[in-house]
């Protein structure tokens, strides 16, 4: 068992999440996933979002977080904040639909979180959760399409 401190999110809690490991790459069971390497966390009625592990590393050291506007409408797969690395530049897309109801505002002065601490002090944003059946298109780390999805990543980036 792995334990991840969700520190400095609006709903700051501690819990254990059960770890599936891909490679080097931790991925909690208790998250959802999309094909972009970011991960989602229900909490209520609403989901925190953040990059994954892996997505980190595909990065690179984060340099540069913007800020998403707070009060802001999106739809899934829609893009609402960049992030950029030293070899990368590039959009985060909200993984469900709703209203931006939280940003890490911490990550303007240490955008380095997101690589130091994916899935608790580097999330991203939390967004209301409009639509609960958004939900059954992400990935779990328990889905066999997952772990292929993760694999054949791996590979194209050498990682």
């Amino acid at each position: 068992m792995s334990g991840y401190e969700h520190r400095d999110s609006p709903h700051a809690h501690t819990w254990e999440a059960r770890t599936v490991k891909i490679g080097p790459y931790d991925f909690p069971d208790d998250l959802y996933y999309d094909r972009e390497h970011n991960w989602a966390r229900v909490d209520g009625e609403a989901v925190t979002q953040g990059l994954t592990s892996f997505g980190q590393a595909i990065a690179g050291e984060i340099l540069y977080a913007e800020e998403p506007r707070v009060g802001r409408e999106v739809k899934q797969g829609e893009a609402f904040m960049a992030l950029e690395s030293g070899k990368w530049v590039g959009r985060v897309r909200a993984m469900v639909s709703g209203r931006i109801v939280a940003a890490n505002g911490r990550l303007e002065a240490d955008s380095a979180l997101i690589n130091k601490d994916p899935y608790g002090a580097g999330w991203l944003a939390r967004i209301t959760l409009a639509n609960p059946e958004e939900l059954k298109q992400l990935l779990r780390p328990s889905d066999p399409a997952f772990a292929a999805f993760i694999a054949a990543e791996r590979s194209k980036y050498g990682k």
